[in-house]
């Protein structure tokens, strides 16, 4: 698939995997070969499949897919308290699955929550990466600043709501988890690329045993367990690495001002908006993102020197 076909594939085009990372057993969809590694990390309150309309394209461009299922989603190992999703272990993850992959380096791709793991591991561990792509997630420093202005404030009520002990998995369940599906319907810009079938995987995920207890705790161990503090304490170095960020105007939970001054903590800085697209931009608009991803990266790592050749390890069948 050419990143401008306008047929839209579904979760059923996905091969998965399973991989032993960080003591966990992830899922993880795979596409493609070599030794360019591009590792999708997902968000709130999706899975792997979110990264059904990228991971072909990015395949047939030459590179190595791998996008999993974050600790606590979809067919990833679920552990239990709050502790067990500190910032520190979710990128403990991201070593473990490079370390799996036998990949020195990756291409690190995140959204929303996945955005931020990735910010984080970009300035942790910046020898790991080779590229960096963020989707509708802001960077740490920037979002702190926003937090304390009303125009973000308020687009962030819900994460002092997820904090309270299991009033929240109440209501996110009530229905089926019909609150999962109409965080789409109204976060979604353009619907049909987010289709009902894809929506009620996202419910049904959501559904599975202490699966939305899961998904909370990243909330919850980054505010009350103490996560952020102890991030902003280690500093927020300059991130070196070549960056693409690829932000959805029409964002109802994380406004544009927090890409301003993006460039006072990043160097090597590309920065794309797009006007018609929300909060879920891979989703809500998968050729325009694809064309934007694809292209940057064959720019990018033109005259860069070529990955080492991954062994893959710790696969299971």
């Amino acid at each position: 698939m050419s990143t401008n076909d306008p047929t839209l594939p579904h979760a059923e085009t996905l091969s998965y995997r399973r991989v032993s990372a960080n003591q966990l057993s992830f899922q993880v969809a795979m596409a493609g070969t070599g030794d360019r590694l591009v590792l999708c990390l997902h968000g709130f309150p999706e899975y792997s499949i979110s990264w059904r309309y990228q991971i072909q394209p990015l395949a047939e461009a030459g590179y190595r897919v791998w996008a999993p299922d974050l600790r606590g989603y979809g067919g990833t190992t679920r552990p239990s308290g709050l502790g067990t999703y500190a910032i520190e272990s979710l990128l403990h993850d991201i070593s473990g699955l490079l370390t799996a992959a036998g990949a020195p380096q990756t291409i690190l791709v995140g959204h929303d929550w996945g955005g931020i793991i990735a910010w984080y591991y970009a300035m942790r561990y910046p020898e790991r990466l080779k590229a960096l792509v963020i989707l509708n997630a802001p960077h740490p420093a920037c979002f702190e600043r926003e937090l304390r202005r009303w125009r973000q404030l308020r687009r962030s009520w819900y994460m002092g709501v997820f904090q309270i002990p299991w009033l929240p998995e109440a209501i996110l369940s009530m229905g089926q988890s019909g609150i999962i599906g109409k965080i789409f319907e109204r976060m979604a810009i353009h619907r049909e690329h987010i289709p009902n079938d894809i929506v009620q995987r996202y419910r049904k995920q959501a559904c599975a045993p202490e699966a939305l207890t899961a998904m909370l705790n990243y909330y919850r161990a980054a505010l009350r367990g103490g996560g952020a503090l102890r991030q902003r304490r280690l500093g927020y170095p300059k991130i070196e690495i070549p960056t693409l960020v690829l932000w959805g105007l029409q964002d109802h939970a994380l406004g544009p001002h927090n890409l301003d001054e993006l460039n006072r903590v990043v160097s090597d800085l590309t920065v794309v908006t797009l006007a018609d697209a929300g909060h879920f931009v891979h989703e809500d608009k998968p050729n325009r993102v694809n064309h934007e991803l694809v292209t940057w990266l064959n720019k990018k790592l033109r005259d860069s020197p070529q990955f080492s050749v991954p062994t893959p390890q710790s696969l299971a069948d």
